[in-house]
C-alpha cells in the first residue's frame, strides 16, 4: 500500500497529491493508502482525516455519483468553491471580493433525471456510480424533494411496462407547483397498447404530464412554475433552474442589478425565469434559441396580470449575438449563458452603451474570460456572489453586476 498526503481538490471534487495522483472523497491534508492505478487510487482508505471531514449525510454516498463532497463540512465546502471563483478570476488579472455564499438546503433539488432497465429479477430505477455504468437505486437521496422520492414506484412501473434490458430509459422529473412532470427518452416505441398503459401509470400515481420519446401521452392538469405574478408551463425535459431556493435568489440578485432600469433584454432567455419577473417593472426583450422555450414565455405573459410588455426573439446568440446597435435600446441586460459562456455576445456588450448588466454564470472559468472582456471595455464588478444550488456537488454558479466606470 502507498501512502500519500491530499494536498488540494481538483475540479471535480476530487483530492490530488503529488504527481499528481488523484483520489476520490479525500480533503487536502489527510493521509490516505490505496493502490495507485495510472493516476488514481480508486479505493483510498484515511490514515489521517481532516478536521473538516464530517459524516455523508445519505446512505447511498458511497455507491452513487451524485454527490462528491458529502464527506466535508459546510463551512469547508462554501470556502472551496469561494477559491474556485478566486482562482478563476485570478487567471484573468481580476480581483472581486466574493460578497456571499447562498446554499441551497437539503432535500430541494426539484428537477432530476434518473436512469431505468429492465432486469431479470424486475426494474433497476437511480442515478450511475462515480465514472461507472452501475446503476445505484437511491430510495432515501436526501438531495431531491420529498415529492420526487415519493414518485419512485412510478417511474419504476413506467421502466416495467416500457424499458428494455439493451438500452437504459433516462427519466426526467420536474417537481412543479402542481406535481410530477415526467419525460422519458429512450423509451419503447408508443403503440396503442403502450399509450393505454402509459396512462394507467399516470392515473394510479398521479403525475401530472408524462411525455415519451418527445411526445405528450397524458397531461391531467398543466404543469405550471410561478414566476413572481406568472405562471409558466415548461416544455417537457425543458431546462430549469435546480432548486427553487436557487432561483429566488438569483431572481433577487438580478433584479438588483438591473434596477432602475425601464427597458431591459434578457440574453439566453430560457423560458423566462429573470424575464417575467423583470416584467413586473420594467419592459423586457427576452432572447433564446429555443423556440419552444420562448412560446411557453410569450403565454405565460399573456397570462399574467399586471406585466409590462415583454417581447421575444429566437435567435443563436453563438452565431448570431445582439449588435450593439441592437442593444443600446435598453437601458440595462441579464446574460445567463450554458457553460460555454458567451464570447461573441459579451464582446458586443463590451462595444455597447449600456450602463448596467446582471451576469449569470455555471462556469468559472468561462465567466473569468468573459468578465475580462467587460472589465477591459471599462465595465467594473460591482458585486459577486456564489449560489450554490447544486449542493454537495463540485458545481459552482455564479451572480454579479456590472457597471460602467
Amino acid at each position: 500500500m502507498t501512502h500519500i498526503e491530499i494536498t488540494r481538490l481538483g475540479h471535480h471534487g476530487d483530492g490530488i497529491a503529488a504527481g499528481p495522483i488523484f483520489a476520490a472523497k479525500t480533503l487536502p491534508g489527510e493521509i490516505v493508502e490505496g493502490e495507485i492505478t495510472g493516476d488514481r487510487i480508486l479505493s483510498p482508505s484515511v490514515v489521517t482525516p481532516s478536521p473538516d471531514r464530517v459524516k455523508p449525510p445519505c446512505a447511498h454516498f458511497k455507491a452513487c455519483g451524485g454527490c462528491a463532497l458529502q464527506h466535508a463540512s459546510d463551512d469547508f465546502v462554501v470556502n472551496w468553491k469561494s477559491d474556485v471563483v478566486h482562482t478563476a478570476l485570478s487567471h484573468q488579472g481580476i480581483d472581486v471580493p466574493i460578497s456571499s455564499v447562498f446554499t441551497s438546503p437539503s432535500q430541494s433539488r426539484r428537477r432530476a433525471t434518473f436512469a431505468g432497465r429492465r432486469t431479470k429479477k424486475g426494474v433497476l430505477v437511480g442515478l450511475h456510480g462515480r465514472a461507472s455504468g452501475t446503476l445505484v437505486p437511491v430510495p432515501d437521496c436526501v438531495l431531491m424533494t420529498q415529492k420526487i422520492m415519493d414518485g419512485m414506484p412510478a417511474f419504476e412501473s413506467l421502466v416495467q411496462i416500457g424499458g428494455s434490458r439493451r438500452v437504459e430509459m433516462a427519466i426526467t422529473v420536474t417537481d412543479s407547483d402542481a406535481g410530477l412532470d415526467v419525460s422519458v427518452v429512450d423509451g419503447k416505441e408508443l403503440d396503442m397498447e403502450l399509450r393505454s398503459d402509459l396512462a394507467g401509470v399516470v392515473r394510479e400515481h398521479g403525475i401530472i404530464r408524462l411525455s415519451w420519446n418527445g411526445d405528450e401521452v397524458v397531461q391531467e392538469t398543466r404543469p405550471f412554475l410561478s414566476f413572481g405574478r406568472a405562471r409558466l408551463v415548461p416544455p417537457p425535459g425543458a431546462f430549469l433552474q435546480a432548486t427553487r431556493h436557487g432561483e429566488q435568489s438569483l431572481i433577487s440578485l438580478m433584479k438588483e442589478a438591473v434596477s432602475g432600469a425601464e427597458r431591459v433584454v434578457d440574453l439566453f432567455a430560457g423560458c423566462g425565469t429573470f424575464a417575467l419577473p423583470m416584467a413586473e417593472f420594467a419592459e423586457v426583450h427576452a432572447v433564446e434559441g429555443e423556440h419552444e422555450m420562448l412560446k411557453s414565455l410569450s403565454e405565460a405573459w399573456k397570462t399574467a396580470p399586471g406585466l409590462k410588455p415583454v417581447t421575444v426573439a429566437t435567435r443563436d446568440l453563438f452565431r448570431q449575438p445582439l449588435l450593439p446597435e441592437e442593444l443600446n435600446k435598453f437601458d440595462a441586460a441579464i446574460i445567463d449563458p450554458p457553460r460555454a459562456g458567451a464570447l461573441a455576445q459579451t464582446g458586443e456588450l463590451a462595444k455597447s452603451n449600456l450602463r448596467s448588466i446582471g451576469f449569470v454564470s455555471c462556469n468559472p472559468v468561462t465567466f473569468g474570460r468573459d468578465a475580462k472582456t467587460l472589465v477591459e471595455a471599462g465595465f467594473a464588478i460591482d458585486w459577486l456572489h456564489v449560489v450554490d444550488q447544486f449542493r454537495w456537488s463540485p458545481h459552482v454558479e455564479i451572480a454579479a453586476k456590472f457597471s460602467r466606470t
